[in-house]
């Protein structure tokens, strides 16, 4: 439930222009400085990526125990902003994460 949840709300934050996302300038900035930030204050690296309808790139970040995880985008310009984050991730088994087969 928690789960379908965070997809929800990372969907409409993908719909979002660039321009309302930028109105958080404290959680933007360059792709290299966000990563520094997560990989040096929570031990975050990327364990997956995929392109957004808008012409982002979406990133999921995640510390290697899983007490957190941060989700990023990186807009054409250049700009990287954090959309999500959290903790207690967990990875789901193959059999679910592949949903029902059709």
């Amino acid at each position: 439930m928690i789960r379908r949840a965070s997809v929800l709300a990372l969907t409409a934050l993908m719909a979002l222009p660039a321009s309302a996302m930028a109105a958080e300038p404290e959680s933007c900035s360059t792709r290299e400085r966000v990563l520094s930030h997560l990989q040096g204050a929570y031990k975050e690296a990327p364990v997956g990526m995929g392109r957004a309808s808008n012409g982002g790139v979406i990133e999921m970040l995640r510390s290697s125990n899983g007490a957190s995880f941060t989700i990023i985008i990186t807009m054409p310009n250049g700009m990287t902003c954090m959309i999500a984050a959290g903790d207690s991730w967990e990875d789901l088994p193959k059999s679910l994460a592949r949903g029902p087969r059709i």
